[in-house]
Parts: structure tokens; sequence; C-alpha cells
């Protein structure tokens, strides 16, 4: 094997972390994705730092939280004076190459990404074929768009999503495109074709951004109708309100609910958004084999994983931006071709880990701005433990908010230092029964906001757009 693997990062949208046959889930069919796991190391509780698309994206690339590289919603951009895994790939001798959703900065109407590529080559990145997410593509464009142009699709589809749009959250029906020109397709076929065209004489770092399983519910026809909706898992139902919950506490779990839908809404919705996963683990498959077929699929290191996970009507909710599990807990699969494959390990993990993972597994130096922690010592066999809590915050419902959870529990509160949310994991697994403001509950709660309060101001270095710190 040469000295440093090619490296593979796949990240489908929007994805939970139980949505995967490897994860134990008996309804859904991603054999590909499962194969990889049974050579992998799978992360039963890896987390996001934040539960949004571009925020958690960016602490990928830069190994730091929202509150340091600033990016608390679905605004902003990486700053030029971030140093990214994709710069330490690159000074090790990596060819980055990046194909799909990026969304490292806004995607605005009327645009064309091919106008962004130098500012994509700035992050580390040698080649770039970018597309946006599904809603983006309504109204901006990529070669992916100029494709569709010319197959006469372009309108249909845009067409289409203005009448889910208008529809609802609910809206579940097939998509207008064929399945070979649908989102995730074009973006597994361009990988593929990139690998089986790459010539060049340095270790290839590809990362593959699907845009699926992210809504609207438009898989296309072939993977819309793949799954029953009857045999759907069942949602898991909005906890009540406890007598002793804080009013606060009872706001907040209230908010964001979507009463209006049904047991039927949630499980088309459930059933299109399996299919859409199916069929990004079809292209998964295909990418498997391009490498195979050059001759470098056991000299590969393969990272799956995703920014976010997806309600997908649990608690009366869609999407995420929110801190249960469903939203917050996401699929981390690491395969080396060194380490001992078939493995589930069971540790507190954050997205940002990876970053100094991967400087490890290459040899790379590690950097100092990074606060991952790297993962490379348990893959190694050589400990099982890693962090003893992991954090997550987001800007939503008109403030901050800071998650903390540890191996048993989960603490939330917004900005102000108001606690809204406390669960016992362990014996509360499907979070029910908000112990907040319980009598039996006030040092498990006062603990977490000190753990909570601590994290955070523990990791406050911030970093200026001149490259100058600012400590706050």
């Amino acid at each position: 094997m040469p000295d440093r693997p090619h490296i593979l990062i796949l990240m489908p949208d929007q994805l939970r972390a139980d949505a995967l046959g490897c994860a134990g889930n008996p309804a859904i069919r991603t054999p590909n994705i499962d194969h990889i796991a049974r050579e992998g190391v799978l992360f039963t509780h890896a987390y996001t730092v934040c539960p949004i698309c571009m925020p958690a994206r960016a602490s990928f690339v830069d190994g730091l939280y929202p509150h340091n590289h600033r990016m608390w919603t679905n605004a902003g951009s990486l700053s030029p004076a971030d140093e990214t895994l994709f710069h330490h790939l690159q000074a090790h001798g990596y060819f980055v190459a990046y194909i799909g959703k990026s969304h490292f900065y806004p995607h605005k109407r009327g645009d064309h990404l091919r106008h962004h590529e130098d500012y994509m080559r700035a992050r580390g990145i040698d080649y770039v074929h970018e597309t946006t997410g599904p809603w983006a593509t309504l109204y901006t464009d990529s070669y992916m768009t100029d494709e569709w142009q010319e197959r006469g699709l372009l309108t249909a589809f845009r067409d289409d999503y203005k009448r889910r749009r208008a529809t609802g959250p609910c809206a579940v029906w097939p998509s207008p495109l064929p399945t070979d020109a649908f989102l995730d397709s074009y973006i597994g076929r361009q990988a593929v074709a990139f690998i089986r065209s790459y010539e060049g004489r340095r270790p290839l770092c590809l990362f593959v951004g699907f845009g699926g399983p992210h809504e609207p519910w438009d898989a296309p026809e072939d993977y819309a109708t793949m799954y029953d909706p009857e045999t759907m898992p069942e949602a898991i139902p909005p906890e009540e309100t406890p007598e002793w919950a804080p009013p606060y506490a009872a706001q907040r779990a209230r908010e964001g609910r979507i009463e209006a839908m049904t047991d039927e809404d949630i499980r088309r919705i459930r059933a299109n958004y399996y299919g859409k996963i199916s069929l990004i683990d079809r292209w998964i498959g295909e990418i498997l084999d391009a490498l195979a077929d050059r001759g470098w699929l056991d000299e590969t290191m393969i990272i799956f994983w995703s920014d976010h996970g997806e309600m997908a009507g649990d608690h009366s909710r869609l999407h995420k931006s929110v801190f249960y599990e469903s939203s917050v807990h996401v699929p981390l699969i690491i395969r080396h071709p060194e380490i001992s494959g078939g493995r589930t390990i069971p540790a507190l993990v954050e997205i940002i880990d990876v970053f100094p993972t991967l400087l490890d597994a290459i040899g790379a130096p590690s950097s100092s701005r990074c606060m991952g922690q790297s993962l490379w010592p348990i893959l190694r066999g050589e400990t099982v433990s890693h962090r003893d809590q992991v954090l997550s915050e987001i800007y939503a419902f008109g403030c901050y908010n800071y998650m903390i959870r540890t191996p048993r529990y989960k603490y939330a509160m917004d900005g102000d230092g108001q606690g809204y949310m406390l669960f016992d994991l362990e014996a509360d697994p499907l979070e029910q029964r908000n112990l907040l403001g319980h009598p039996d509950a006030r040092d498990i709660e006062e603990d977490l906001k000190i753990r909570l309060l601590h994290a955070i101001t523990s990791c406050q270095t911030r970093f200026a757009p001149d490259g100058g710190e600012e400590v706050r």
C-alpha cells in the first residue's frame, strides 16, 4: 500500500443516524453503506456541532465551533483566514476534488456556481464541480441545471418545486425528473467519471456532497415507490408537558411543531425519504466500483457522515434546527485499509473530530486551530475512550441555543442561560419526559449547566478576518 491512502469523503445531506441498515434499521435497504461499515468502524454516538447545513459544514472543514467561525445560520461564508482541512491535505501532497453540494457560502438567486470556483479553490480545493442542494436549485444555476436545460428538464423541475412550496411541508410525490437526471444521480455520476479519468500523480482526496435525502420529498418514481408507507417505523410522539415544567421549557417544546401533520403524512414522508437514501446508496456502490476498477479501493480511506439529521415526523416536527436526537445525532463510519473493521464504537464523537483524525491517518502535523479530538487512537484499537461530553449550538427561534450531551444526560439552554431541555437518555431514549424543573433533578440540571458554560467558555477563541486572534 502507498505511504498515504487515497481519501473518499461521502456526505449525504440531512441523514438521520438511524436511517441505515448497519445502524440496526430493518426497514431500509443500504447495502453499500452497510458494506463500508462492515469493513470500517461505525460510531454510534456521533453528533453534529450545529443541526443546520452551513455551520455544520464549515465546522467539519475548519475544525471550529459555530461561535468560533461565526456562521450560526445558513448565511455568511468561511473566512479567507480560515485554515481548512483541505489546506492541510494539499500541504501533505494531496489533490483535493469537491463534487456536489458544499454550501460554504450562500447560494443566491440568479447566480451560477461556476462564478465561485476561485473562492472554493482558495479554501484548499483543486478541482470543483459544485451543485446546489435541492431547494436552492429552484433559483441558483450550476453545471447540473445547465445539463437539465439542454435536456429540456429544467422548467418542469422548477415548476414542480414551486408547486411543492405552495403546497407546504408535507408535499410528497415523485420528481418529474428521470432517475438518471435526479440531483443525487448527477452528483454520483460526476464522481464516478472523475475517478475514472483522474491521472494525477498525487494521492486523491475526493469529497462527494450529495444533495439528498434533504427535503422536499421528491424521490424519482422508481425510488418513490420502493418503500410501502404502511411499513415505515412509527414516529416518536411529542413529549407531554409535565406539571413541574417551567413555562419557558413548555413553550420551547411546542415551538416548531406541525400540528396539522397526520400519521399518514409522516408515513408517506418517511417512505420517500428512505427512497432518496437508497438512491444515494446505489451511487455510493457505483463510486466504490469505480475505485475498485482503478485498483484503488484497498488503498482508500473512507469517511461517511452527515451534517445533521431529519426529524421526519418525530415530536410532530420536520427537518432539523433542534436538539432532539433525530436532528442532532448523525451517522459516522470510518474505514481505513490498515485498521480492523466490523467494529461498533459507542464513544461520544463530534463531527469536528474527523479533521484531526484524517491528519493523524496520513501522518500530517496537527492543526493548532482545530478543536476536534483525533479518533485515530480508537481506530487503531489503542483506546475505547474519547470525549465525556459533546457540544452543539445553533441560532434558531430568535435566540442562541446550546446543548451538552453526556453519556447519560442531555441539557439545553438559550443564550441568556435559560434552560429548556433535560433528558435522561439512559432511562428515556425517546426524549418523552423533560426533567427540567423536576425537584429530584435540580442537582443534575445545575451540574450540566455548569459543564455547558465551561465547555462554551473554554473554546471561546475567535478568529478574526485578518487572521489575528480575538479572545472573548
